[in-house]
Protein backbone atom coordinates (compact mmCIF):
# COMPACT_ATOMS: atom_id res chain seq x y z
CA UNK A 1 0.00 0.00 0.00
CA UNK A 2 1.34 3.44 -0.97
CA UNK A 3 2.45 5.74 1.82
CA UNK A 4 0.72 9.14 2.15
CA UNK A 5 4.07 10.86 1.72
CA UNK A 6 4.79 9.13 -1.60
CA UNK A 7 2.30 11.61 -3.08
CA UNK A 8 2.50 14.48 -0.59
CA UNK A 9 0.93 17.32 -2.58
CA UNK A 10 -2.23 15.51 -3.61
CA UNK A 11 -2.73 14.02 -0.15
CA UNK A 12 -2.12 17.38 1.52
CA UNK A 13 -4.70 19.09 -0.67
CA UNK A 14 -7.16 16.26 0.01
CA UNK A 15 -6.72 16.49 3.81
CA UNK A 16 -4.95 19.13 5.90
CA UNK A 17 -4.71 21.78 3.16
CA UNK A 18 -8.25 21.43 1.85
CA UNK A 19 -8.92 25.11 2.50
CA UNK A 20 -6.25 25.98 -0.11
CA UNK A 21 -7.28 23.32 -2.64
CA UNK A 22 -8.43 23.88 -6.22
CA UNK A 23 -9.30 21.20 -8.79
CA UNK A 24 -11.31 18.00 -8.56
CA UNK A 25 -11.13 14.46 -7.18
CA UNK A 26 -8.23 13.45 -9.45
CA UNK A 27 -6.27 16.70 -9.80
CA UNK A 28 -5.55 19.30 -7.14
CA UNK A 29 -3.45 22.45 -7.05
CA UNK A 30 -2.72 25.56 -4.99
CA UNK A 31 -3.51 29.05 -6.20
CA UNK A 32 -0.67 30.76 -8.06
CA UNK A 33 -0.06 33.23 -5.22
CA UNK A 34 0.22 30.46 -2.57
CA UNK A 35 2.46 27.74 -4.03
CA UNK A 36 3.42 26.22 -7.41
CA UNK A 37 2.71 22.63 -6.32
CA UNK A 38 0.28 20.38 -8.20
CA UNK A 39 -0.97 16.93 -7.23
CA UNK A 40 -2.44 14.03 -9.17
CA UNK A 41 -4.17 11.09 -7.51
CA UNK A 42 -2.72 8.65 -10.04
CA UNK A 43 0.16 9.72 -12.29
CA UNK A 44 -1.37 8.41 -15.52
CA UNK A 45 -0.87 10.06 -18.94
CA UNK A 46 -4.60 10.81 -18.97
CA UNK A 47 -4.38 12.68 -15.68
CA UNK A 48 -1.35 14.67 -16.82
CA UNK A 49 -3.35 15.69 -19.90
CA UNK A 50 -6.29 16.66 -17.71
CA UNK A 51 -3.93 18.65 -15.48
CA UNK A 52 -2.58 20.50 -18.53
CA UNK A 53 -6.10 21.48 -19.55
CA UNK A 54 -7.32 22.38 -16.07
CA UNK A 55 -4.60 24.70 -14.73
CA UNK A 56 -5.48 28.38 -15.15
CA UNK A 57 -1.98 29.71 -15.90
CA UNK A 58 1.23 28.59 -17.65
CA UNK A 59 3.32 27.90 -14.56
CA UNK A 60 5.94 26.90 -13.73
CA UNK A 61 4.47 24.15 -11.57
CA UNK A 62 6.11 21.58 -9.29
CA UNK A 63 5.02 17.93 -9.24
CA UNK A 64 6.43 15.91 -6.33
CA UNK A 65 6.66 12.12 -6.24
CA UNK A 66 8.65 9.42 -4.48
CA UNK A 67 8.51 7.48 -7.75
CA UNK A 68 10.41 8.31 -10.90
CA UNK A 69 7.79 9.66 -13.28
CA UNK A 70 7.76 10.18 -17.03
CA UNK A 71 6.03 13.50 -17.60
CA UNK A 72 4.26 13.17 -20.97
CA UNK A 73 3.87 15.85 -23.66
CA UNK A 74 2.62 18.47 -24.11
CA UNK A 75 4.23 19.24 -20.74
CA UNK A 76 7.77 20.56 -20.83
CA UNK A 77 10.05 19.38 -18.03
CA UNK A 78 12.12 22.40 -17.04
CA UNK A 79 14.01 20.66 -14.19
CA UNK A 80 14.16 17.27 -12.46
CA UNK A 81 15.53 17.89 -8.97
CA UNK A 82 16.48 14.93 -6.74
CA UNK A 83 15.48 15.40 -3.13
CA UNK A 84 14.99 13.57 0.10
CA UNK A 85 12.06 13.33 2.48
CA UNK A 86 12.71 13.11 6.20
CA UNK A 87 10.44 12.30 9.16
CA UNK A 88 11.03 13.37 12.74
CA UNK A 89 11.88 10.46 15.02
CA UNK A 90 13.47 12.28 17.95
CA UNK A 91 12.34 13.66 21.27
CA UNK A 92 10.71 17.00 22.01
CA UNK A 93 13.45 19.62 21.90
CA UNK A 94 13.66 22.59 24.29
CA UNK A 95 13.27 26.08 22.87
CA UNK A 96 13.03 29.65 24.09
CA UNK A 97 9.32 30.46 23.90
CA UNK A 98 10.04 34.20 23.97
CA UNK A 99 11.98 34.20 20.69
CA UNK A 100 9.61 33.14 17.88
CA UNK A 101 7.26 35.93 16.76
CA UNK A 102 4.09 35.01 14.87
CA UNK A 103 4.34 36.47 11.36
CA UNK A 104 1.33 38.20 9.79
CA UNK A 105 0.50 40.00 6.55
CA UNK A 106 2.41 43.08 7.70
CA UNK A 107 5.60 40.99 7.61
CA UNK A 108 5.12 39.67 4.05
CA UNK A 109 7.54 42.16 2.41
CA UNK A 110 10.31 41.13 4.81
CA UNK A 111 9.45 37.44 4.39
CA UNK A 112 9.71 37.77 0.60
CA UNK A 113 12.99 39.67 0.94
CA UNK A 114 14.50 37.05 3.25
CA UNK A 115 13.43 34.06 1.14
CA UNK A 116 14.65 35.75 -2.06
CA UNK A 117 18.04 36.17 -0.40
CA UNK A 118 18.31 32.66 1.07
CA UNK A 119 16.27 30.57 -1.41
CA UNK A 120 14.77 27.95 0.94
CA UNK A 121 12.27 26.91 -1.74
CA UNK A 122 9.22 28.46 -3.39
CA UNK A 123 7.84 31.34 -1.34
CA UNK A 124 5.20 33.61 -2.86
CA UNK A 125 2.95 36.52 -1.96
CA UNK A 126 0.35 34.34 -0.20
CA UNK A 127 2.50 31.41 0.98
CA UNK A 128 1.78 32.76 4.45
CA UNK A 129 -1.76 31.35 4.03
CA UNK A 130 -0.38 27.91 4.92
CA UNK A 131 -0.17 29.31 8.45
CA UNK A 132 2.15 28.84 11.41
CA UNK A 133 4.93 31.11 10.14
CA UNK A 134 7.15 32.47 12.90
CA UNK A 135 10.33 34.49 12.85
CA UNK A 136 13.17 35.97 14.86
CA UNK A 137 13.91 39.68 14.67
CA UNK A 138 16.96 41.84 15.22
CA UNK A 139 15.23 45.05 16.19
CA UNK A 140 12.63 45.56 13.46
CA UNK A 141 14.51 43.37 10.96
CA UNK A 142 13.35 39.80 10.24
CA UNK A 143 16.53 37.70 10.31
CA UNK A 144 15.21 34.12 10.49
CA UNK A 145 11.93 32.33 9.85
CA UNK A 146 10.27 28.96 9.43
CA UNK A 147 6.74 27.76 8.83
CA UNK A 148 4.50 24.87 7.89
CA UNK A 149 3.59 23.99 4.33
CA UNK A 150 2.05 20.71 3.20
CA UNK A 151 -0.20 18.91 5.69
CA UNK A 152 -1.08 15.42 4.46
CA UNK A 153 -2.70 14.52 7.76
CA UNK A 154 -1.26 13.33 10.15
CA UNK A 155 2.02 14.64 8.70
CA UNK A 156 2.96 18.33 8.79
CA UNK A 157 5.84 19.72 6.75
CA UNK A 158 8.27 22.22 8.24
CA UNK A 159 9.29 24.59 5.47
CA UNK A 160 10.95 27.90 4.53
CA UNK A 161 13.61 27.47 7.21
CA UNK A 162 16.05 30.30 6.54
CA UNK A 163 18.43 32.72 8.23
CA UNK A 164 19.88 35.95 6.90
CA UNK A 165 23.57 35.38 5.98
CA UNK A 166 24.65 38.08 8.43
CA UNK A 167 22.98 36.25 11.31
CA UNK A 168 24.02 32.62 10.83
CA UNK A 169 25.75 30.81 13.67
CA UNK A 170 23.31 32.04 16.32
CA UNK A 171 21.23 28.85 16.44
CA UNK A 172 18.13 30.52 15.00
CA UNK A 173 17.27 27.68 12.62
CA UNK A 174 17.52 25.13 15.42
CA UNK A 175 15.37 27.34 17.66
CA UNK A 176 12.65 27.68 15.03
CA UNK A 177 12.78 24.01 14.08
CA UNK A 178 12.44 23.05 17.75
CA UNK A 179 9.42 25.36 18.06
CA UNK A 180 7.69 23.71 15.09
CA UNK A 181 8.53 20.18 16.19
CA UNK A 182 6.97 20.92 19.59
CA UNK A 183 3.90 22.57 18.03
CA UNK A 184 3.26 19.84 15.45
CA UNK A 185 3.64 17.00 17.95
CA UNK A 186 1.41 18.85 20.46
CA UNK A 187 -1.28 18.90 17.74
CA UNK A 188 -0.98 15.12 17.43
CA UNK A 189 0.80 15.26 14.05
CA UNK A 190 4.18 14.06 12.78
CA UNK A 191 6.82 16.57 11.58
CA UNK A 192 8.44 15.95 8.21
CA UNK A 193 10.37 17.97 5.67
CA UNK A 194 11.97 17.97 2.25
CA UNK A 195 15.49 18.91 1.20
CA UNK A 196 17.45 18.90 -2.02
CA UNK A 197 19.58 15.77 -2.17
CA UNK A 198 22.71 17.90 -2.71
CA UNK A 199 22.08 20.13 0.33
CA UNK A 200 24.33 18.17 2.66
CA UNK A 201 24.62 20.97 5.22
CA UNK A 202 20.85 21.15 5.74
CA UNK A 203 20.47 17.37 5.79
CA UNK A 204 23.18 17.08 8.46
CA UNK A 205 21.41 19.70 10.58
CA UNK A 206 18.09 17.88 10.23
CA UNK A 207 19.76 14.60 11.19
CA UNK A 208 21.23 16.22 14.29
CA UNK A 209 17.76 17.39 15.31
CA UNK A 210 16.26 13.90 15.07
CA UNK A 211 14.97 13.68 11.49
CA UNK A 212 15.52 10.41 9.64
CA UNK A 213 15.44 9.72 5.92
CA UNK A 214 12.16 8.18 4.81
CA UNK A 215 12.52 8.23 1.05
CA UNK A 216 14.18 9.76 -1.94
CA UNK A 217 11.81 12.14 -3.69
CA UNK A 218 11.67 13.83 -7.08
CA UNK A 219 10.74 17.46 -7.75
CA UNK A 220 9.64 17.97 -11.36
CA UNK A 221 9.42 21.58 -12.47
CA UNK A 222 7.04 21.61 -15.42
CA UNK A 223 5.47 24.22 -17.67
CA UNK A 224 3.60 24.75 -20.89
Amino acid sequence: MAHLLDNPVYNALATGNQQLSNGNTQIKYFSKEVAPFVGIKNASPENFTALYRLLPHDGPFVFVSADKTDIPPPWKVMADIPGCQMIYAGDILPFDESKPVVLTDEHIPQMLELTALTNPGPFLQRTIDFGHYVGIFDGDKLVAMAGQRMNPTPYAEISAVCTHPNHTGNGYARELMSYHIHRIKADGNIPFLHARADNERAINIYNSLGFELRSAVNFYVIGR
